[in-house]
């Protein structure tokens, strides 16, 4: 480390620790540290750096629109009348051209040219992130807003909020919002957020290099209320007890804030606006917003959150990456469980956070964004956050609608569609008393990948031979799809049958499969396949030593009721076949702790089984972390024989570590049957060791 770059960590690691330990309120120790950030920012030390050099360098090679595990397409459904809380998405006027950034970034600039410059910074790193339904849409077809209407109305969003920039008289990107304004069939209820900040070319609103800058002033608080009056008198507008809900993203930017909404008051009773209800953003501060003469204030994650750096685990693929990453599951677990304050705020939920188009090699990227995540994150803030509140008066912001720039997104993308909506969607069901949970199906739930039709009908019969009611989920190929309904049909089962590509072995099939199930509400599902393992003489021998240990119909019954007595039970294989990982590592150790990395997950311990074979039951929800990875097609080696060594054998090294990390116990079948498990220790004839 250069001398100089020593002494300036050292010197901010000093200040940073001196400055905990001044006693200070909260809004102040925010203040002062923004005033820091904007004055000596130069100081700040550069954080950790990704690994360079790794093994193999996994990312995508021929397209970057490709659908990920956890896609979900568009489909109606009902919304709970009443919906258990207004939710209020942050809008983004940037997706048009103007003359001002005509001249600052080049002709014909939107935001679309910074989110398709993007690149994949490390492994993992889902970039560029490109939009499906909507497409690259242009504002200033009215068309375009309708859609976006539509859209957000069938999923339970309640409003926009529109960014709003006003520059002592004059507006950047209004158009769109003025088009809202003049077009009756635009139904969706709106409010202005006023970005009061000076707009940059870092596009953070700091003091160097402005582009454009504020001049605050009592004659400018007076020109802005007047420009937007028609906005708030709008039928649509949205309000909070009859009154017009006015945002101001950085308040600590008035130089007196107090006085400012004293005028806006005044002049409002006076032409006709009335009472005005004026909240303030916490994106840089958290001000009582009594002591500044607001009535509110709305939570703006990621901001005001310190979640843990997770930029050394990165594996580069820029070895000049300057950015860094962090965990947005912590993020969400925070702002989750704060209590809520004396004075009226807002809680705030978000999408994600990826700032990698607009700072490329620079950005700052909270990884882990997950539709369940939100969905869980939107469900808590509704139901325990807010549970005092009656569902009138709950009002919930989104970060965001459409930031594609940074990451905050909720309409469909090309990697997860409307996995985002839904997701919003089943947050408001899950939080309405009058919506019924999602209830456990009664039938027990098998996932077959089949390969070969006769071991198909193998497996088929001993399933038959439990004597229980199963749902069968086959995934198999197009050429081979017959054959097995074929096998159904002789022994009168039936089936879903889901076709797939031979790739990802049964691992990739599974885990899409194991996704969709997991939104359905199925708890606990059997995991099989058609192993053959024909480069062994003993292939068939393991394949039915397996299936027989997880299906006998001494077992099958008493591995259900095991799920279902204890809450805490992930995992259970066949006893012999759980193995330790220690032990047979054969050539995947760093695709293991890459795919740890990848899923958010620490590398599995030395004492840390897997299921050699794949074959087991599971609590879907023990599999969270892989479910909710976004793995992608191409992230799988093309098949061509592999005995070891690719991302399917990490993968399966990983389902119980995944279940031991999330806090469900793995056992093997022969202890819930109440028999004598043979050893792991001993020799097992089924693969060699290390």
């Amino acid at each position: 480390m250069p001398v100089s770059q020593h002494a300036k960590t050292m010197l901010f690691k000093a200040l940073r620790f001196c400055f905990r330990l001044i006693p200070m309120s909260e809004p102040v120790r925010d203040r002062a540290r923004q005033k820091f950030l904007d004055r000596y920012s130069h100081i700040v030390p550069r954080g950790p750096r990704g690994q360079e050099g790794a093994p193999t360098v996994r990312r995508a090679r021929v397209r970057s629109d490709e659908p990920a595990v956890g896609h979900v397409a568009y489909r109606q459904e009902p919304l709970p009348s009443p919906l258990p809380a207004t939710l209020v998405a942050f809008y983004l006027p940037q997706f048009h051209p103007i003359a001002e950034n005509d001249a600052w970034w080049g002709k014909g600039f939107t935001e679309w040219r910074n989110v398709t410059r993007a690149l994949p910074q490390f492994e993992g790193h889902a970039q560029p992130r490109l939009p499906a339904d909507l497409g690259f849409y242009d504002l200033r077809h009215v068309d375009t807003m309708r859609e976006q209407a539509k859209l957000a109305t069938e999923y339970g969003i309640g409003a926009f909020c529109f960014y709003f920039y006003w520059f002592s008289g004059r507006t950047l990107l209004e158009q769109p919002l003025r088009q809202w304004l003049d077009d009756p069939t635009l139904q969706l209820p709106f409010c202005l957020c006023w970005a009061n900040e000076n707009w940059s070319r870092r596009w953070d609103g700091r003091g160097d290099d402005i582009l454009i800058a504020q001049q605050h002033s009592p004659e400018d608080d007076l020109a802005f209320i007047e420009h937007i009056a028609p906005y708030l008198r709008d039928p649509r507008y949205l309000r909070v007890d009859g009154k017009p809900l006015l945002l101001v993203y950085r308040p600590g930017l008035l130089p007196d804030a107090k006085q400012t909404a004293e005028r806006w008051r005044d002049w409002c009773r006076i032409h006709q606006v009335g009472e005005i209800h004026i909240a303030y953003v916490q994106g840089f501060e958290r001000p009582d917003p009594r002591d500044i003469g607001f009535d509110a204030a709305v939570e703006f994650p990621p901001n005001l959150s310190s979640p843990t750096n997770l930029t050394a685990d990165q594996r580069l693929l820029n070895p000049e990456f300057e950015g860094q990453t962090l965990d947005w599951r912590e993020l969400a677990e925070d702002y989750a469980s704060r209590p809520m304050p004396a004075y009226q705020l807002y809680p705030g939920v978000n999408t994600g956070w990826d700032n990698e188009p607009r700072r490329p090699g620079k950005g700052r990227v909270y990884l882990h964004a997950s539709p369940r995540g939100y969905r869980d994150w939107l469900h808590t803030t509704i139901a325990s956050r807010l549970a005092d509140q009656a569902p009138s008066d709950r009002l919930v912001f989104i970060n965001a609608w459409n930031e594609w720039a940074e990451g905050a997104i909720l309409e469909p993308d090309t990697a997860l569609d409307h996995a985002w909506l839904e997701a919003t969607r089943r947050a408001l069901q899950r939080s309405a008393i009058t919506c019924p949970r999602l209830a456990n199906p009664l039938r027990p739930c098998v996932v077959i990948h089949a390969w070969y039709a006769d071991v198909f009908g193998e497996i088929l019969d001993s399933l038959q031979a439990t004597g229980l009611d199963w749902r069968v989920v086959v995934t198999t190929t197009s050429d081979r799809a017959q054959a097995m309904r074929d096998c159904l049909s002789k022994r009168g089962m039936q089936a879903e049958i889901e076709i797939v590509e031979n790739h990802g072995r049964d691992i990739l099939p599974f885990l899409r499969v194991a996704n969709r199930l997991l939104d359905e509400g199925v708890d606990v599902i059997l995991k099989l396949h058609t192993k053959r393992s024909l480069h062994r003489p003993d292939g068939d021998e393991w394949r039915r030593e397996m299936v027989s240990r997880l299906t006998s119909p001494d077992r099958a019954g008493q591995i259900i009721r095991a799920f279902d007595e204890d809450e805490y039970l992930g995992l259970i294989g066949p006893e012999a076949h759980l193995q330790p990982l220690e032990t047979f590592w054969g050539a995947n150790v760093d695709a293991v702790h890459y795919m740890a990395a990848r899923i958010g997950m620490r590398p599995p311990k030395k004492q840390a089984y897997f299921v050699a074979g794949s074959m087991f039951w599971v609590r879907l929800e023990s599999l969270r972390l892989l479910l909710d990875a976004q793995l992608r097609g191409s992230e799988f080696e093309q098949e061509s024989g592999q005995l070891d060594g690719t991302l399917s054998h990490a993968i399966e090294r990983l389902f119980g570590a995944c279940a031991s990390h999330a806090g469900f116990s793995v056992k093997d079948a022969a202890s819930i049957a109440g028999t004598t498990s043979q050893s792991s220790a001993s020799a097992y004839r089924y693969a060699a060791r290390n």
